[in-house]
């Protein structure tokens, strides 16, 4: 609620809104704090399960990469600049 000066417009004073209850009880708060650590803990499992393939992902991509290195036809590339 804001109390407004009629004759100036100046605000005199407010009043914050009531903030809402996020749980009903210290249960329902424990019980959503369990599941918050546990998705946290799913996150960080998933995260190192990454980075232990993470080794194994860069060497394929590398491979691949060679691969098509040696498969393109040497020479310097034709670029649209060139063609004009």
């Amino acid at each position: 609620m804001l109390r407004i000066d009629a004759e100036t417009g100046a605000l005199i004073s407010h009043t914050s809104a009531p903030r809402k209850r996020t749980f009903e009880d210290l249960a329902t708060a424990a019980q959503a704090m369990r599941d918050q650590d546990e998705r946290k803990e799913s996150i960080f499992r998933q995260s190192m399960e990454a980075e232990k393939n993470k080794g194994d992902l860069l060497e394929k991509k590398f491979a691949e990469a060679l691969r098509k290195a040696k498969d393109a036809p040497e020479g310097k590339p034709l670029r649209e600049f060139d063609l004009d």
